[in-house]
């Protein structure tokens, strides 16, 4: 069924788009009616007609943890963050090849029924920003959409959660198909009407070469293309929808062969047989800082130990070694997880390529945990056994964490082990501490830090993992007051706030961190749900 509101002619809902505050700026005031509790925390949402998208379920969720959550702040916290992507980012849905707005079309499921076209309806598409910049990443927005796979459920209907995560992905494959290497795009053709492209060129200078009208920005981030892997399986894991995957015109399983020759392509050494150099597939030179060593290479790499090169981190910063750990464990546990697609197809349909295809990721998969296990285990003199965060295969290693996901904080959150797993642990132990390089205190809130931002600025995003990961009750309420009192009053998430200074942060408008944060608090209801029955009205300086 549709809803009412999308039942608007297409000229009011331009007009009411049109009366919408721009979200930037109103992220950046406090709003009424403010929580009743220490922090007066401001109300956030945008008014229902404002809102990019609206599912009900999530809106049944808010109501529900009212009755849940104790404490009036961290309410107030929860019913902003949580419904963020969907409130603010969806910035366009359509299908593919035509023009129209999917909130402005005609087509329907009885329209589809009536034509025959059930079984293959029109190519949904949807353009998922990261907030404050106008661009899809395919890490953010994988991420931004999986805070709401609790409550995903099968649906062909165009308005549905279930249409918005299969016009992600197929909007994500159309991505990867044209540019495996970029991290970052502008809005589909389709859009142009109201979201017009423009050229990213700049200074630097990339191989391969790519449309600089399409893409926003070319980062070599494996864990992107892990995202695109990650956000298909969740998408077939809570919808069983195989079917959506192996339609007539569907280039996901091509997107997957690219996936795999992309990712086979940097897992080679930097000196071929005969000892002479070799450039690697990607390269990446950036006159104004970033760019790596050796004519854009970077430094030398040892090949054919498992590993998968990375020439950027999550945060979008330049590796230091391009063997990124946590990126390699995301990737093989996103191969692994969504091969079950594969092996479905090829339960359905009689087409020997779905079996080979998920042989193939199967074995990179273990392949790639083997390097892991081998290479990444290193002694610390204090905490033993630990894993490192990058590494060339030579022995020269980068011991910190870095608060993006996937991070080594977050490796049981994205499912490569146990987090009582003791190299985990002990991994864990010296990332949360003032071992860590990028480890950050003060008043406001301690936690990790990133060298994307300034020093001695935790991100909350890093203290919301330290508690999904974590079943020491004492360390989760001290993350939940930091997390509470450290927004400034504004009620949201924000990217990297000052240790000692509320009021001096980064990124008001944050999606990915504000889900996520929402994830946390339905985590804990299900593992801890006494916690939530606690106040948090103190700061922790007191």
């Amino acid at each position: 069924m549709r809803r009412p509101w999308l039942l608007l002619p297409p000229s009011l809902l331009t007009l009411v788009a049109a009366q919408c505050p721009l979200y930037q700026q109103y992220s950046n005031d406090k709003h009424e009616p403010l929580s009743t509790g220490h922090w007066n925390l401001s109300y956030a949402r945008p008014i229902p007609s404002c809102r990019t998208f609206v599912e009900p379920a999530v809106e049944r969720e808010i109501e529900r943890l009212r009755h849940v959550i104790v404490d009036p702040d961290l309410m107030r916290l929860f019913e902003n963050a949580w419904p963020s992507t969907l409130d603010t980012t969806i910035a366009w849905r359509g299908y593919a090849n035509r023009t129209d707005d999917i909130r402005n079309s005609t087509y329907t499921e009885e329209q589809g029924a009536t034509s025959g076209q059930t079984s293959n309806p029109p190519e949904e598409l949807a353009f998922v920003i990261t907030g404050d910049i106008s661009a899809m990443w395919l890490r953010d927005s994988a991420q931004q959409l999986l805070a709401y796979t609790s409550i995903l459920t099968p649906s062909p209907s165009p308005t549905s959660l279930a249409s918005l995560f299969r016009g992600a992905i197929n909007l994500q494959t159309r991505y990867i198909l044209e540019s495996p290497f970029c991290n970052a795009f502008q809005a589909p053709l389709e859009a142009s009407a109201t979201h017009p492209r423009s050229s990213s060129a700049n200074a630097d200078s990339i191989t391969p070469p790519f449309d600089y009208m399409s893409v926003f920005s070319c980062q070599w981030e494996l864990d992107s293309l892990a995202s695109f892997l990650s956000l298909s399986s969740s998408y077939f894991s809570a919808t069983h929808d195989s079917a959506f995957f192996s339609r007539a015109g569907s280039n996901w399983t091509q997107a997957v062969e690219v996936v795999l020759d992309t990712a086979q392509s940097m897992m080679g050494g930097s000196y071929d047989d005969a000892g002479n150099w070799k450039h690697t597939p990607y390269t990446y030179c950036a006159p104004y800082g970033g760019t790596p060593i050796n004519d854009c290479n970077g430094s030398p790499h040892k090949g054919g130990i498992g590993l998968v090169r990375s020439f950027h981190r999550p945060s979008d910063d330049a590796c230091l070694y391009q063997y990124l750990v946590p990126s390699n464990m995301m990737f093989s546990v996103a191969l692994n997880q969504s091969a079950a697609i594969l092996d479905a197809l090829a339960g359905r349909v009689k087409k020997r390529g779905y079996a080979a295809l998920s042989q193939r990721m199967r074995k990179m998969s273990a392949g790639i945990r083997k390097g892991i296990e081998k290479y990444a285990v290193v002694h610390d003199p204090t905490f033993g056994r630990i894993y490192a965060y990058e590494l060339d295969g030579y022995g020269s290693v980068n011991l910190m964490d870095d608060p993006n996901i996937p991070s080594l904080l977050s490796a049981p959150y994205i499912g490569y082990l146990s987090p009582t797993d003791p190299i985990y642990a002990a991994t864990r132990r010296k990332i949360l501490s003032r071992s860590n390089p990028y480890y950050a205190w003060g008043k406001v809130l301690s936690g990790v830090a990133s060298p994307h931002t300034l020093p001695g600025r935790p991100w909350p995003m890093a203290l919301v993992m330290a508690v999904l990961t974590s079943e020491d009750e004492e360390e989760i309420v001290r993350c939940l007051r930091d997390l509470v009192g450290s927004t400034d009053g504004l009620g949201l998430v924000h990217e990297s706030v000052h240790a000692g200074n509320a009021g001096v942060w980064t990124r008001g408008w944050f999606s990915w961190a504000n889900g996520l944060f929402g994830q946390m608090i339905l985590d804990l209801e299900q593992r801890k749900p006494w916690i939530l029955k606690m106040g948090f009205q103190q700061d922790s300086s007191e």
